[in-house]
């Protein structure tokens, strides 16, 4: 077990100068063990530089590795939950981590990356797709829903009067996480395509007559928002595909609003997504643009393109204050797949949920959850994908794309299933 350590240690140690990691450390101090079995190391961290301690060291935070998952770490690549610092933290339960929560929210940008690093696997390859970036046109278009008039950014591409296919993005961030998918010639050919951002999100400012009281989100509210773009600018019934908390509320759509759709796919399609909302996500003592970056970013496969990795933390770096721990409010806290799916009629409406392997929030176990309570639904599990597919490996998610694009034409299944490539 020491041997193993002293390993990871070395891994962690090489890691010191990156440039990425210099960037995410500014003014950071801090010290951290790690331990498996009797063995300890420790290493000080400061501003992109990596140094070992001694053993006996004093530690600011503190990792036990239980059994088996320091192997599991080394591994190339690491198996799903192992695959870096948050992973590790909050989604295995063979690891330990001890500390001020404060503290662990200011190093966590750090600490991913570190981990990043060390825990690094050879990217995936996949054929590539053609994509044509001049065809996106945004727009603004008003909205009229309940709470009154709003603004908003879309983007559309494709075939004009084709079928409908919305893209919906994910929590704290905007439609610049379908880009590659928007851009993509053959979808384009087949599909008139949209992404829009939701109000307060991305290029969607809010609404001048906002008071700046804090935003929040709850399912009533986003599904009449979705309601009025589907109705307002689409016009006629759409394929909705939305990932995590897009993911939920078309759900929450085909549940309710059934007549607007002509199919649904849901990518990382939650369950029940508990304990989400974290520390430094939304708090004055924390950089919330290097803490938010980082929470999102070992929810993806170590072996998707590390600069797609990036972009999609990009993304996140860049929300305003509070959006994204409120919109985790409706789907960490409020939705609930046991009670929403049982309402979605999934024999007369066309579903499939598309589930990362390495998606530690909404795990493909939750999606066979999900279509065990939707006969008819269909699932499709991408081994090497995490919680950001259409992001983060954008040529390896788009046959996964294909194939459940080709599921909902062929109409409702019969009964529940599930398919993996």
């Amino acid at each position: 077990m020491a041997d193993l350590l002293a390993a990871l240690a070395g891994h962690l140690q090489a890691a010191s100068g990156d440039p990425e990691l210099t960037r995410l450390s500014p003014g950071l101090a801090v010290a951290l063990a790690i331990r498996a079995g009797e063995a300890r190391a420790v290493l000080r961290i400061a501003e992109g530089r990596v140094e070992p301690a001694g053993a006996d060291a004093s530690a600011d935070i503190e990792m036990i590795l239980g059994e088996g998952v320091l192997e599991k770490m080394l591994q190339v690549p690491p198996p799903p939950r192992h695959q870096g610092f948050t992973a590790l933290q909050i989604a295995n339960p063979g690891v330990t981590v001890e500390g001020d929560a404060l503290g662990l929210a200011r190093a966590r940008a750090a600490l991913e990356r570190l981990f990043e690093l060390a825990l690094a696997a050879p990217e995936l390859a996949a054929p590539r797709r053609t994509r044509r970036t001049e065809g996106i046109t945004g727009r603004r278009v008003a909205l009229d829903c309940a709470e009154g008039p709003l603004e908003i950014h879309t983007d559309i591409a494709g075939r004009k009067g084709a079928v409908p296919l919305v893209f919906l993005h994910t929590a704290g961030a905007d439609a610049r996480q379908f880009e590659a998918q928007m851009a993509d010639s053959a979808l384009g050919d087949a599909y008139e395509l949209h992404a829009p951002d939701m109000p307060f999100h991305g290029r969607s400012m809010p609404p001048l007559g906002w008071d700046g009281a804090p935003y929040a989100l709850t399912a009533e509210r986003y599904l009449d928002w979705v309601r009025a773009y589907l109705a307002q600018v689409v016009g006629r019934p759409a394929i909705l595909a939305g990932c995590s908390m897009g993911a939920a509320v078309t759900l929450v759509c085909a549940a309710r609003a059934p007549e607007l759709l002509r199919g649904v796919l849901a990518i990382e399609p939650p369950y029940r997504a508990k304990g989400r909302i974290h520390r430094g996500q939304n708090d004055v003592g924390v950089h919330a643009g290097l803490h938010n970056g980082a929470f999102v970013r070992g929810l993806m496969a170590p072996t998707s393109p590390e600069g797609y990795r990036r972009r999609a933390a990009w993304i996140y770096s860049q929300g305003a204050p509070g959006i994204y721990q409120a919109d985790l409010g409706f789907y960490s806290l409020e939705f609930d797949g046991e009670e929403t799916a049982p309402k979605v009629d999934a024999r007369r409406l066309p579903v499939v949920l598309l589930s990362g392997a390495y998606d530690y929030s909404a795990t493909p176990e939750d999606g066979a959850r999900l279509c065990a309570l939707m006969p008819g639904a269909r699932q499709i599990v991408m081994p090497d994908l995490g919680h950001f597919p259409m992001t983060e490996h954008p040529d390896l998610f788009a046959g996964y794309l294909d194939q459940a694009l080709a599921l909902l034409a062929a109409g409702p299944g019969d009964q529940p299933s599930n398919a993996s490539n």
